[in-house]
Order: structure tokens, then C-alpha cells, then sequence
């Protein structure tokens, strides 16, 4: 199992972050999506390394941002 963990820019509710686990969900690979609304971390979860590039434009359809890492 491989984790990958994101910062989440934009999220302010409960609905916030149900979206973008649903988006997230739907990458090909993905086992699992853990998000925190209150610091914005995204955990993410599959069985082989996974795209980032995928992981940034599921969470832009959920309209929201892939904070750069710094």
C-alpha cells in the first residue's frame, strides 16, 4: 500500500470535503481518500504510486486547489 499525502486549499465545510473525496475516489488506483477539513490534509491511499498530476486535477473538479509543497 503506498500513502501520498496533499494540502488542500479552498475546503470550509463538511461538503467541501465530501466532494473532494468523491473526486479523489475516482482515480484509477485509488484505495482510499482520508481528508481533514480543519488543517486541509488529504491522505491518499493505492496499491501502486500514483499520479500527483491525476490526485491535482480530481481535486480542481471538486473546485478546489493542490497546494504547491513548500
Amino acid at each position: 500500500m503506498t500513502t501520498a499525502t496533499f494540502t488542500v486549499k479552498g475546503m470550509t465545510c463538511g461538503h467541501c470535503v465530501s466532494s473532494v473525496k468523491e473526486e479523489v475516489g475516482e482515480v484509477p488506483g485509488v484505495a482510499g481518500v482520508q481528508v481533514d477539513l480543519a488543517t486541509g490534509l488529504m491522505t491518499v491511499e493505492s496499491d501502486s504510486p500514483l499520479d500527483a498530476a491525476q490526485i491535482r486535477t480530481a481535486v480542481a473538479e471538486a473546485g478546489y486547489e493542490v497546494a504547491d509543497p513548500s
